[in-house]
């Protein structure tokens, strides 16, 4: 396999098609941690895009994230920091979307068929803020309670957990009524929408908290669908 790369990346250097050179060249790196979401929600779209890159291990239980040389990379001491040949990047909602649009034309498009089309890419945009500011918040409350304080011997409350869930179930009735109309939140296309959802969505499916989903048919046909992709599969080895 590591020959045929060779192989592979000797002829596309070779290649009048400068546009695949650049992929080859970037030397793109992710200073992350694999058990982060943020950093999983930067790995699912570099592996839909089927691009080359190094992860470098930021070791969270030491606090590396809060030391030099990280802060340099992010002043805000929160992994992922991400480089694209001379391009510093933090943030991974920021960093999903250059990858989109640098690399439109390769792997899986993630962002909305037409978009070009400013209508079609604001309802794009309202997802990942409602990702972000509605669902995020209080899904990783829950992956908090339940996965990371178990990982690190301390006890559930569950009090927060009952009081999350209820938010939760709120911000997942209006996914179900959005999804009895278009199979993917912003559309009929998979997009960073539905992209930024999935690394907090895998942990609470091994939590009681599934149940918000299951419940939910349209939710439940939806998770199913983006957690089945390669990518997603991808990020949990």
């Amino acid at each position: 396999q590591h020959q045929t790369h060779h192989i592979e990346s000797l002829f596309l250097s070779q290649s009048s098609n400068s546009f695949l050179v650049p992929k080859l060249m970037a030397g793109i790196k992710v200073f992350g941690n694999a058990t982060s979401p943020s950093t999983r929600r930067v790995l699912l779209a570099l592996h839909e895009k089927n691009l080359d890159f190094e992860l470098v291990n930021i070791d969270l239980k030491d606090g590396e994230h809060k030391k030099e040389p990280f802060l340099s990379r992010n002043p805000f001491g929160k992994v992922p920091a991400f480089e694209d040949g001379d391009l510093k990047l933090f943030e991974s909602r920021a960093i999903t979307q250059y990858i989109a649009h640098r690399y439109e034309s390769q792997g899986t498009n993630l962002l909305p068929a037409d978009s070009k089309n400013p209508a079609h890419y604001a309802i794009m945009a309202i997802g990942m803020e409602v990702e972000a500011h509605q669902f995020d918040p209080v899904a990783s409350k829950l992956v908090w309670e339940q996965v990371i304080k178990n990982f690190v011997g301390l006890t559930t409350d569950q009090a927060i957990v009952a009081e999350e869930e209820a938010k939760l179930a709120k911000v997942l009735d209006v996914y179900e009524a959005r999804l009895k109309e278009f199979k993917y939140l912003a559309g009929e296309t998979f997009t960073l929408t539905d992209l930024h959802h999935i690394p907090v969505v895998q942990y609470l499916l091994g939590t009681p908290t599934k149940k918000l989903f299951t419940e939910r048919p349209r939710v439940n046909e939806w998770v199913a669908e983006v957690t089945k992709r390669p990518a997603s599969q991808k990020i949990l080895k």
